[in-house]
């Protein structure tokens, strides 16, 4: 069975945004894994402001990496659109779906202060 040449980009188009995917699950994976140690610590913040600062962290982190992960299938999505307006369309919603999750990352200390004044911490 021979494929249109529709068809054929519609399947390459796939099988790269799956091997991203796989891609990036695997480095999520490895990075976990190879950080696996045992800990026995009953406390690791002694303060609020040391567990709201975590907090922070993580927030930083989760938003960082979901944005990159928006910003890669945007790209892939842009190179791969080949003129199609909708899926420039798709890619431009992601690309802006990455900008939101940067700036939302950046904004995460000034959530992290108002807490701090909320719960009283230093």
């Amino acid at each position: 069975m021979r494929l249109n040449p529709l068809q054929s980009h519609r399947r390459l188009r796939r099988a790269a945004l799956q091997t991203a995917g796989i891609l990036t699950a695997a480095v999520l994976l490895t990075s976990s894994v190879a950080r696996a140690e045992t800990v026995h610590v009953v406390a690791l913040a002694a303060t609020v402001d040391e567990v709201l600062n975590n907090i922070r962290n993580w927030i930083m982190g989760i938003l960082a990496g979901v944005a990159i992960v928006f910003l890669t299938i945007g790209g892939l999505r842009y190179l791969m659109a080949s003129g199609d307006p909708g899926e420039v369309e798709k890619a431009k919603g992601a690309f802006k779906a990455a900008g939101i999750g940067f700036g939302l990352a950046a904004l995460a200390p000034l959530v992290v202060e108002i807490l701090k004044g909320i719960v009283g911490g230093v």
